[in-house]
C-alpha cells in the first residue's frame, strides 16, 4: 500500500440540516454504504413533495430550502445537539429559533420561523422532514464528499481572490494532494483511518458555491470559472464507505495500490 501523494484529513464536516451551518467533527466512525452519520439528516421541505419518513427516498434538492436558490440560509448559524434532538438557529449572534426535533412542537417552531424567513422563496408551508437513516444528499447514493484543498487554491488563483472552502460544503478536506489529483483517483480505494473509501464520482458544482458562507452574498462564479479554465464544473469527488472504521483530523490518506495480474 502506498500514498500517490502524501496527503491528510485536514478537516471534518457534516450538516445535519440540509441547507444550513457545517459541524466540524475531529473524529468520525465510518459505516458500511453509509454517509457521515448525522449528515443531512434533516431536510426543510419547500412544498408538498410527498415524502413519506417511512420509507424515505431520493428527491433532488430543488424540492428544499437550498443555497442553490435560496442564499440567505447562509446568513444563519445553526446548532444541533444529537443527544437531546435540539435545533437553535441564530441570525447576527441573536437566537431567532429553537425547537426539538423529535417533537411535533419543536419542529413547528422550526417551521415557524422559515415560513416567515423564507416567505417570498416558499411554493407552500415549509415542513421539517427527517427519516430513519435517510439523508438528504444531493445525489441518490450513499456516500461521502471528499475535497482537495489544493484543488480550491488552483481555484482562487484563477479568480484572483480568496474562496472559502466551506463554499463547497465537503465532509471531508484532504490537504497534501496536487490540485486536482482528485480526479485522478476514480474506482482507487482511499485507506483513512482504518476506514476504506472508494472514490466513484466527480462532484459537479452548481450555483451553490456562488454563495459566500459567512455573508450570503452571491459574490463569485465559480462553477463558470471552472468551466471557461478548465472545461468542466467540477471540484471533489464523491465515495463510498467500503470498509467501515474511524478516521480523524489529522489522519493520513493512502490510496490503495492496485493489484496487477498476470
Amino acid at each position: 500500500m502506498t500514498d500517490l501523494a502524501p496527503a491528510s484529513v485536514a478537516s471534518i464536516y457534516r450538516y445535519p440540516v440540509k441547507g444550513l451551518s457545517p459541524e466540524p467533527l475531529p473524529t468520525v466512525a465510518l459505516d458500511v454504504g453509509q454517509t457521515l452519520p448525522g449528515d443531512r439528516a434533516f431536510a426543510i421541505e419547500n412544498g408538498p413533495i410527498g415524502f413519506d419518513p417511512a420509507h424515505p427516498r431520493y428527491f433532488p434538492k430543488i424540492r428544499f430550502l437550498m443555497l442553490m436558490r435560496n442564499e440567505r440560509l447562509a446568513a444563519l448559524r445553526s446548532r444541533f445537539d444529537a443527544a437531546t434532538g435540539e435545533l437553535s438557529i441564530s441570525c447576527n449572534s441573536d437566537e431567532v429559533a429553537r425547537g426539538d426535533l423529535r417533537t411535533e412542537t419543536g419542529r413547528a417552531a422550526i417551521e415557524q420561523f422559515f415560513a416567515g424567513y423564507c416567505a417570498d422563496e416558499l411554493r407552500g408551508p415549509p415542513k421539517l422532514l427527517a427519516g430513519q437513516g435517510h439523508s438528504f444528499s444531493d445525489v441518490a447514493r450513499k456516500v461521502v464528499s471528499i475535497i482537495n484543498l489544493a484543488s480550491v487554491a488552483a481555484l482562487e488563483a484563477m479568480i484572483g481572490r480568496p474562496v472559502d472552502p466551506l463554499r463547497f460544503r465537503g465532509n471531508l478536506y484532504v490537504e497534501g494532494w496536487p490540485a486536482w489529483h482528485e480526479f485522478d483517483l476514480m474506482d482507487r480505494v482511499l485507506l483513512i483511518g482504518n476506514a476504506k473509501l472508494k472514490v466513484v464520482k466527480r462532484i459537479v458544482r452548481c450555483t451553490a458555491t456562488n454563495v459566500d458562507p459567512t455573508t450570503a452574498a452571491r459574490d463569485m462564479a465559480i462553477p463558470e470559472t471552472l468551466q471557461q479554465n478548465l472545461g468542466h464544473a467540477d471540484c471533489g469527488v464523491y465515495a463510498e464507505v467500503i470498509e467501515a472504521g474511524d478516521l480523524a483530523q489529522g489522519d493520513a490518506v493512502q490510496v490503495e495500490q492496485a493489484t496487477l495480474f498476470a
